[in-house]
């Protein structure tokens, strides 16, 4: 028996084929949009996905004024952060943080799914969100997803 024809092949920096993609959120569930997002960043949409190494692809998510959220989420789901002072505890509805801006509420959304480390914030580098239908990524030709087509 060829014992190296049993090898398994893991992805490092100099073999990984990274692309660039464009998603759609118009009409989209935040949470469904963000893990799906997230796994397109992290690469495990690919055959040769590798946990410990960047595989994934750069996705250009665009119309994010246009996201849904589910139930009472706009007002009951809150967005805790702290000041650093005593008694610094500040906080913010889905709907206030929409109001004052809708990219960071799909970017906290698609973090919170990544990895808490270095791999997870050099992956995080790979989103961009735009609110509405323009992106800066015209040069990359990325091409556009349809995540309803994905698992």
């Amino acid at each position: 028996m060829n014992t190296l024809s049993y090898k398994t092949v893991s992805a490092n920096k100099a073999t990984v084929n990274k692309e660039w993609v464009v998603v759609d959120a118009d009409g989209q569930t935040l949470g469904r949009l963000a893990s799906k997002v997230a796994k397109l960043i992290r690469g495990k949409y690919k055959p040769n996905y590798t946990p410990h190494v960047d595989c994934g692809d750069n996705v250009v998510v665009i119309n994010a004024e246009k996201i849904n959220l589910s139930g009472k989420k706009w007002d009951e789901k809150t967005y805790i952060r702290h000041t650093g002072y005593p008694g610094g505890q500040r906080s913010l509805s889905a709907s206030e943080l929409f109001q004052k801006d809708p990219i960071r509420l799909v970017e906290k959304a698609v973090k919170g799914m990544l990895p808490k480390n270095k791999l997870g914030s050099a992956l995080f580098r790979n989103l961009y969100v735009y609110a509405g239908a323009e992106h800066n990524q015209e040069a990359q030709k990325p091409k556009a997803i349809n995540l309803n087509d994905l698992k």
